[in-house]
């Protein structure tokens, strides 16, 4: 088992399904409504414990009636939420449009997130026997900053996912060492669009980098090392909503797991491309024994190519 601690957000996520996402001013008739647990911390934490890794999460739920179906979601996908608040008033939400091309719009309300600014007795305790931090943006940076400084201090591995995208501190640029932006993303914080050029500014400011890049995969790039870029599944999306977080939590166990980079890749690349055959956030994660097997049909696929 992996030892992987995620600090960040947990919202109820408020779905319609359209054909076509509105334009400003525009009203459109949707097709389907659905409530579904996300938040991008939460997104994490299930994809990484679905994957075979021991979970443990912190953040905060509201006092609300989302708030006891978001720990539930978490414990039944085997998240250990002892140190998951609870916080007067109501919890995050994240209101999401999600065209028939699988593309989304979201719109994110912190809620009981905005509570987690700092860390409470035994956050740092935790951290410290982790294998990995996870880390987002949809807290308050005080709290992203308090734990990714935790984690350097005992010697942790600190994955940051930038999303929302927003200008980072010196001070927690210093204590990542792995980032994990989509190319939106890494154009922000880099200031150039293409992906490689981006990759290559930013690890002026951390160590190593992993830039999804959607349907055409992933790439990575490390201090002294030559970047590599590992192909996406073809696949047919339905909904790309917690793509990215499916990616970045099998990740994290293959990584704790040893393996070496560019396997770790692209057996998270096939979980994300698993999630996004399925309409939602975390209902559509897949489990270990899916990725592994959807892993070895993609490899005797390619051995038969060749």
């Amino acid at each position: 088992m992996t030892g992987i601690v995620v600090l960040g957000s947990t919202n109820m996520d408020l779905v319609a399904y359209v054909s076509k996402a509105p334009q400003r001013g525009e009203t459109v008739t949707g097709r389907e409504f659905r409530t579904v647990p996300g938040g991008k911390g939460a997104n994490q934490a299930v994809a990484a414990a679905r994957a075979g890794g021991e979970v443990a999460m912190i953040g905060a739920v509201g006092t609300d009636d989302f708030g006891g179906p978001l720990r539930a979601t978490l414990e039944h996908s085997g998240v250990d939420t002892d140190l998951l608040r609870a916080a007067e008033g109501p919890s995050g939400t994240a209101h999401i449009v999600v065209d028939d091309e699988g593309g989304n719009a979201i719109v994110v309300i912190p809620g009981a997130n905005a509570t987690v600014d700092h860390l409470t007795p035994g956050d740092e305790t935790l951290i410290a026997t982790a294998n990995a931090l996870l880390l987002q943006l949809e807290i308050p940076l005080g709290g992203v900053i308090a734990g990714a400084e935790a984690a350097r201090r005992h010697g942790v591995r600190t994955v940051l996912t930038p999303a929302p995208a927003q200008p980072l501190p010196p001070e927690l640029l210093a204590a990542i060492d792995l980032l994990v932006p989509n190319e939106h993303e890494a154009a922000l914080l880099a200031g150039v669009a293409e992906p490689l050029a981006a990759a290559e500014a930013l690890l002026r400011q951390v160590p190593e980098v992993v830039i999804t890049l959607g349907g055409a995969g992933s790439l990575y790039a490390a201090r002294g090392m030559e970047p590599l870029t590992v192909a996406a599944p073809r696949v047919r999306a339905v909904d790309t909503t917690a793509a990215g977080d499916t990616f970045v939590g099998a990740l994290a166990v293959a990584l704790a797991e040893g393996r070496p980079m560019p396997e770790a890749m692209i057996w998270a690349s096939t979980a994300a491309a698993l999630s996004v055959q399925r309409p939602g956030a975390s209902s559509s994660m897949p489990y270990r024994p899916e990725i592994d097997a959807e892993a070895q049909t993609r490899t005797r696929s390619a051995a038969t190519r060749r």
